[in-house]
């Protein structure tokens, strides 16, 4: 699973931001089921940022939320992120060269459960 979680960072702040984002991305890479992570700027516009994690399930990203030092440095950092969906189930896949792998929706089949 991908949680993406977009920022609008004016410039003045980038340098607090940058530093609160590497603390956030280790504390989150210290966590069961954390499978990747990066802090990325946009070409076009640097006022836009991303911190993108991958994680082995949604239970593992959610399990990690509640980890003391995920709570500390990266709970405050995801708060300031735009309000938008962020978790994304991977639902095909390829690597280089490779063929397309498509997977099954970890979502329940009836949108009540």
């Amino acid at each position: 699973m991908l949680v993406l979680n977009r920022f609008v960072v004016p410039p003045d702040t980038q340098d607090s931001f940058t530093g609160r984002a590497h603390a956030a991305l280790a504390a989150l890479a210290e966590r069961p089921g954390y499978l990747s992570g990066r802090l990325t700027r946009a070409l076009d516009d640097p006022a836009y940022w991303t911190l993108v994690t991958e994680w082995e399930s949604v239970g593992a990203y959610r399990r990690a939320l509640g980890g003391f030092d995920v709570k500390v440095h990266a709970t405050p950092l995801l708060s300031e992120s735009l309000d938008e969906p962020s978790a994304f189930e991977t639902l095909a896949s390829a690597s280089p060269g490779g063929e397309v792998v498509v997977e099954a929706s970890d979502r329940a089949a009836e949108p009540w459960r």
